[in-house]
């Protein structure tokens, strides 16, 4: 499927999130909340949701961070953490995928130039708990990111539990925001 925005390219169209309440965003690895990608989805989706930046520290104790963060947005707003579309940039978009497939529920699952592999080590896979994520999932990614090739991307997001949708954007691990946010359109057009 090809999609009508420019410098957008949907390889796989899935279900979008339905009755979603707040989104919360978690930065790459040597990123903070106030990465520019993050501030700029933020801006684009608060007109139409509640929306959460944080911070995670490195390691294992970032899934935590996800789960915490998020029970504690919800709390806010008054709703489970399965009205919460979650996810964020490269580490922080696999940090909310393992918290997902863990159990945390979730509306959705944004992945934002997901670190499939390190660059150059394809066979170093990050891939194992995919099959558990059950939730609607969005992956962008840019067509020529060094963490995952578009054939490795569409091969492997098709071990994941639920409906995804990959949208592929011109650039490497740092799309263009604008090329983001007309994929996340595409996907979730409530969204704005």
């Amino acid at each position: 499927m090809t999609s009508a925005a420019p410098d957008v390219r949907v390889v796989h169209h899935g279900d979008a999130p339905a009755d979603v309440a707040g989104v919360l965003l978690a930065p790459g690895a040597s990123a903070t909340r106030e990465n520019p990608s993050l501030v700029a989805l933020d801006r684009a989706l608060s007109p139409h949701v509640a929306v959460r930046r944080v911070d995670l520290p490195r390691g294992k104790a970032a899934v935590q961070r996800v789960r915490d963060e998020a029970e504690a947005f919800a709390d806010e707003l008054g709703v489970g953490t399965d009205r919460l579309v979650v996810g964020g940039r490269s580490f922080g978009g696999r940090m909310a995928s393992v918290a997902v497939a863990e159990g945390l529920a979730a509306a959705g699952l944004l992945l934002l130039s997901y670190p499939l592999h390190p660059p150059g080590q394809p066979e170093r896979l990050r891939i194992a708990h995919l099959p558990d994520v059950t939730v609607p999932v969005l992956a962008v990614s840019g067509d020529r990111d060094p963490f995952g090739t578009p054939d490795e991307l569409t091969t492997y997001l098709a071990a994941l539990g639920g409906p995804w949708t990959l949208a592929l954007v011109r650039g490497t691990h740092s799309p263009a925001d604008t090329a983001v946010r007309a994929a996340l359109r595409l996907w979730w057009p409530s969204a704005g």
